[in-house]
């Protein structure tokens, strides 16, 4: 008799057991922290990416010293979360997703490990069905860039963005290219697979793009504009930029549909910061070479 009620007791205690583990996971995963919950955390999980100047994986970059700058006005301490681009959005909102045209398939709910998501990344109409971006933090483009030694010439441009990125595919067609599936250089996203079928998915970093290129694992790539200007600054002489892919476009942090608060929050920083002088100081000191390019995007984002 002892045996069965403490073989029905441990059954029942692990019962209870795996009901309060479960719940505690699917709370992880469907709650996203909004301004509230991170303030009594006391702490801000930064996600990111080495990439360019935004995350150098050195310890700084713009996005970094941007996201430590608003944990302290927000009172609360700064912590990085290194995730990748097949995971970022899924760390951030609790749900896995990949890109289908302009629109995204959940494929897993997963663990949310961070607060905010900011590495550089490009506002995208799919990207926009899985989080909410804040208010514009730099510029961006895509390019088709080859190495210098390259017969593909530059194009000059025409002054209509839309007649040069006509001319740049009409270089691309039938070439081999490479890309990065999931990110702003997927060929995809601007209807490349259907001029050229030698595209090449490049399966390492971003960072590590414009090195491949160099060391002639294609002639073509697509850069956008942080890493091409980080490219040409590191390697001069190496790459040489062939002309637009893509109208100009917008990066800015990323959050969780449930923090709307926290991105409100946000975008008040980011508004003093652009009146203090801080935000154009930590750009200067990462793309000092970005306001030649745009100054009509930090006219407009003042």
């Amino acid at each position: 008799m002892e045996r069965i009620l403490n073989k029905d007791y441990v059954k029942k205690l692990v019962f209870i057991l795996t009901i309060v583990v479960t719940t505690a996971f699917i709370s992880g995963v469907l709650m996203a922290a909004d301004l509230k919950d991170v303030k009594k955390k006391g702490v801000l999980r930064h996600l990111g990416i080495p990439y360019a100047n935004f995350v150098t994986g050195a310890g700084d970059g713009m996005d970094i010293e941007l996201m430590t700058h608003f944990a302290k006005y927000l009172g609360v301490r700064y912590e990085y979360v290194k995730t990748d681009w097949g995971d970022i959005f899924g760390d951030l909102t609790g749900k896995k997703v990949r890109p289908k045209g302009d629109d995204i398939e959940v494929v897993a709910q997963v663990p949310i490990k961070g607060d905010v998501a900011a590495n550089g990344l490009t506002v995208l109409p799919w990207r926009k069905k899985a989080v909410d971006f804040s208010v514009p933090t730099f510029p961006n483009q895509v390019w088709l860039v080859a190495r210098a030694d390259s017969a593909v010439k530059p194009i000059k441009s025409s002054g209509n963005i839309e007649k040069d990125i006509e001319a740049v595919k009409k270089i691309i067609a039938g070439q081999p290219l490479l890309g990065k599936a999931g990110t702003c250089l997927d060929p995809s996203l601007y209807g490349l697979e259907k001029i050229t079928d030698k595209i090449k998915l490049f399966p390492g970093s971003l960072n590590d793009i414009a090195p491949a290129v160099i060391k002639g694992e294609s002639d073509l790539t697509l850069l956008d504009l942080p890493d091409a200007l980080v490219a040409l600054q590191k390697w001069p002489g190496k790459i040489k930029v062939i002309g637009p892919v893509s109208e100009k476009q917008d990066m800015a942090a990323a959050f969780s549909k449930d923090s709307p608060k926290l991105r409100e929050a946000f975008n008040r920083f980011i508004r003093k910061t652009k009146t203090d002088g801080t935000y154009v100081r930590i750009v200067k000191k990462y793309y000092p070479y970005v306001f030649d390019y745009d100054p009509e995007f930090f006219r407009r984002n003042k």
